[in-house]
């Protein structure tokens, strides 16, 4: 056994930021520590939640994989975590939850402790837990949660596990846990810090699968480089999987999987999250790390945007295609809606939007049709050959979601301007031609026509920039396009970049250009 420290913090994968910090720190009262880019992925926000002092095993913290796929709890992975309040507070957290509309079950006893459930916004199981356990915790005040009913730390965690007694020996040899109780299929395991990891024999269970909804990891401490590097060397004489120790700034950390599969890591007590912030203003800022700071304007642009209770916020609504916003800090009223090109996100344009006109509020959209698992916004059959029914049913759908989103949003439409790329741009330009009382000035990058018949229609009010690739096998359809859209009134150019069908530094020069000349920005 190389440490016995407990908890260091337990990682969730979320789909709704704004939801998850309404319900973390509004109705749960957490302090929020750190706002973050990943470590790894730099278009990943990392949130993590704590006590008043973000210690070592009060750390709750979530991968934001906005508008993600669900994830499925299953064997080798963590069902439920539990959170200490004091043995009084049941009552008081019961009241609060029924004032929030938010069901529970319980209360009920468990190992001796009173206990409620209830789900977070991704369905993830929290239990509430009395307990006298930690007295020295140090929990946050908030809004409408007196101190003494505040969350105190983690309590613990609920692993599911097909080999029970082999995770258990696994818990106890390398961080310390010692079995105290069992009850049925769930074996309690104590550290000496008091926090408990519950071991469930999942033997018939389903398999997991990773998404949101789901806890990605659970994190123990260790007490310094020594501790972690211990653990290491014992991990690797068993022949287990730990990867090499990471350098995450505030901790240094390992990971690996026990013998039932569920991801540990271990991680260092230091730094600390006052490594690169104050103490009073933690949790105020984002953070980007080193490694990505050269785009540091493309990551902020790129992570979702959320709110703190009480503070102004965009209120999405249920509209037919996944969007997100980005507000800018100083914005012109003008509002660019970005249409992806193939395996692209509504994120992808983001960047290259803001550089042309970084007063503009960006509405990034996602495509629903899809293709061997990648997002587009209409089937093909081949390369050149496309499901018009897709096409017509796409930008009826689409036509629904921009009366939605202008009645919704407050979108003025004269301040109203588009940018696509490839199967984005191609979708663009034929919603135009169907739907033209939406038709504004767009740039379409590498664009070709998809529509078998081109409608009569109108777009004299329309004016067309498309880029097409210089060594773009699709070059020359951009100019039939071209010739489609004047037929219809619009007044387009098509301006070659020297590239291929990919963007490059020459589509942002082009879009800066753009943006200028737009009349809905005030730049020209």
């Amino acid at each position: 056994m190389t440490s016995a420290l407990g908890i260091h913090h337990i990682t969730m994968i979320t789909r709704k930021v704004q939801a998850n910090v309404d319900f973390y720190v509004g109705f749960l009262g957490l302090r929020l520590a750190k706002r973050t880019a990943g470590f790894e992925d730099a278009m990943q926000l990392h949130l993590l939640y704590g006590d008043h002092a973000a210690s070592p095993g009060s750390l709750l913290t979530f991968l934001v994989w906005e508008d993600g796929a669900q994830g499925r709890v299953g064997f080798g992975q963590t069902l439920e975590v539990s959170l200490a309040i004091d043995s009084g507070s049941i009552g008081f957290w019961l009241t609060r939850a029924l004032s929030a509309g938010i069901r529970t079950e319980g209360p009920m006893e468990e190992f001796g402790e009173p206990v409620i459930r209830l789900k977070d916004p991704d369905g993830i199981i929290l239990k509430l837990v009395g307990t006298h356990a930690f007295p020295e915790a140090t929990p946050h005040e908030a809004p409408g949660i007196p101190l003494e009913h505040a969350i105190r730390r983690i309590r613990g965690a609920t692993v599911l596990s097909e080999v029970p007694e082999e995770t258990e020996s696994f818990l106890a040899k390398h961080f310390g846990y010692i079995s105290v109780s069992q009850h049925g299929s769930i074996r309690r395991t104590v550290s000496a810090s008091g926090d408990i990891i519950d071991v469930r024999d999942a033997t018939g269970f389903w398999s997991s699968a990773p998404g949101t909804g789901t806890v990605d990891h659970i994190a123990f401490r260790a007490a310094d480089m020594d501790d972690l590097n211990e653990t290491l060397q014992g991990l690797k004489s068993l022949n287990s999987s730990p990867t090499n120790a990471h350098d995450r700034k505030y901790f240094h950390s390992l990971y690996v999987r026990e013998p039932g599969d569920v991801l540990i890591e271990m991680a260092t007590d230091g730094p600390g999250m006052t490594v690169d912030e104050p103490f009073e203003t933690m949790g105020e800022q984002l953070f980007i790390p080193p490694l990505f700071m050269r785009d540091e304007e493309d990551v902020r642009v790129a992570l979702p945007q959320f709110s703190l209770p009480g503070e102004e916020r965009v209120i999405y609504r249920d509209l037919p295609f996944v969007h997100r916003f980005y507000t800018p800090k100083e914005p012109d009223g003008s509002t660019i809606i970005l249409l992806h090109g193939s395996g692209g996100s509504e994120t992808s344009l983001m960047a290259l939007a803001h550089t042309a006109n970084p007063h503009a509020t960006l509405l990034g959209v996602r495509g629903r049709s899809t293709e061997e698992g990648i997002a587009r916004w209409f089937r093909r059959f081949a390369d050149s050959t496309f499901d018009q029914k897709d096409i017509a049913s796409e930008a009826e759908a689409f036509a629904v979601f921009m009366e939605g989103a202008m009645q919704a949003y407050g979108i003025d439409k004269g301040k109203l301007s588009f940018i696509g790329h490839s199967n984005g741009a191609n979708f663009l330009a034929a919603f135009f031609a169907l739907y033209p009382q939406f038709a504004a000035d767009a740039l379409l990058l590498r664009p070709m026509p998809v529509l078998d018949h081109w409608p009569e229609t109108d777009l004299s009010t329309t004016r067309l920039t498309l880029a097409a690739g210089e060594t773009d096998r699709y070059r020359d359809r951009a100019d039939t396009l071209k010739q489609h859209l004047i037929g219809a009134g619009a007044e387009a150019e098509v301006v070659l970049v020297p590239h291929g069908h990919e963007l490059g530094l020459d589509d942002v020069e082009l879009a800066k250009r753009w943006a200028n000349a737009l009349p809905t920005t005030g730049l020209a």
